[in-house]
């Protein structure tokens, strides 16, 4: 069953007739069209229009799977009115803006509008052999360019021109960075979303890094933290401890797991080591067509891991003013366990 299939049969589900997608890593994955945020679909039980503008007219004839209309609003509304009057068209609620669901009333006025969230994105964590293909290649490609850089993580070196440098090498092969690169050293290594600065790194110091690759529309995601010189006692200790945190939740993934009892394998282990506390965010998250998206590995989650699914495992422990540590790997869930994507290796701290 093709993602259009499965997308009608979650409407029956849901009880529309309808549904207009706005999302553009929703638009891509229903269409192959790669200027997915100048784009929408209508999906309806016997049709689905790709809608975009002049700009792309060659691009959505070549790349599209599904017809196209090619005209701006309000033209677009108008030509998909006929379609959807006196039905109940679901829109997507969490990306949908108040004011695009005001024109929508206003050109649909026959329709009834609904409001429905992740139909299309729960289908989408399922990857089809394409789409593991391509996360495959983005990081095989980061894993490189990891490895490429590596040796320039030394003491004296900015954060900034470690990242710089991964961006550059990731341009060059003919991708981009799937986020801002996270190059956090010494105390910096506290702050999980630390950006890179112009901070100097220095010996004695773990360096994170938090890095993926973007190609061809999808993404890899994977974090290691290594040391430059000698650090000391007690981030040796806090490494050790996030490796076996990240080692236990990587072993136990398998599908029928339970998102959050991945966590609580991490989090129990840590905690166990008297950083329960600095462990402050999830356990990982889906990623694809989106660096973050489902499933949500947390601990409040409810969602159960499928063959199919990439996921990351990324345990940390976090001390302010001291510093931290966070290892990520990519997995690919199979269907008897797992497969780890990322193969930067792990170094002995």
């Amino acid at each position: 069953m093709n993602r259009l299939e499965q997308v009608r049969d979650a409407l029956k589900g849901a009880g529309v007739d309808a549904l207009w997608v706005s999302h553009p890593a929703n638009v891509r994955t229903l269409t192959g069209f790669t200027s997915p945020a100048d784009g929408k679909v209508l999906v309806t039980a016997d049709a689905a229009t790709l809608y975009t503008d002049a700009r792309y007219t060659v691009q959505a004839q070549q790349e599209s799977a599904i017809p196209q209309f090619i005209a701006r609003p309000p033209e677009t509304y108008r030509h998909a009115a006929a379609a959807v009057a006196g039905g109940r068209v679901g829109f997507e609620a969490d990306h949908l803006t108040v004011a695009g669901l005001e024109e929508l009333r206003t050109h649909w006025p026959e329709a009834e509008l609904v409001a429905l969230s992740g139909v299309v994105q729960e289908l989408r964590q399922i990857k089809s052999a394409g789409e593991l293909e391509a996360i495959r290649a983005a990081q095989t490609l980061a894993d490189r360019v990891f490895a490429e850089v590596r040796p320039m993580i030394r003491a004296g070196v900015r954060e900034l021109d470690v990242a710089l440098e991964i961006e550059n090498r990731l341009r060059q092969a003919g991708a981009t960075a799937a986020f801002d690169v996270i190059v956090a050293s010494g105390p910096r290594g506290a702050m999980p979303h630390g950006v890179a600065s112009e901070r100097v790194i220095e010996a004695g110091e773990l360096v994170t890094v938090d890095m993926g690759a973007r190609l061809n529309g999808y993404n890899s995601d994977m974090t290691r933290t290594v040391a430059v010189g000698e650090p000391s006692g007690e981030m040796r200790r806090v490494y050790r401890a996030v490796l076996e945190a990240e080692q236990a939740a990587v072993a136990a993934v398998k599908p029928g797991m339970r998102a959050a009892e991945l966590d609580a394998i991490a989090r129990d282990i840590l905690a166990g080591h008297g950083l329960g506390e600095a462990f402050a965010h999830s356990l990982g998250h889906g990623v694809g067509l989106e660096v973050h998206e489902g499933p949500g590995l947390r601990g409040t989650s409810e969602d159960v891991l499928a063959a199919g699914m990439v996921i990351t495992i990324e345990p940390g422990a976090y001390l302010p003013d001291v510093g931290g540590v966070r290892i990520e790997d990519l997995l690919l869930v199979t269907e008897t366990g797992h497969e780890v994507l990322s193969h930067a290796p792990k170094e002995d701290v």
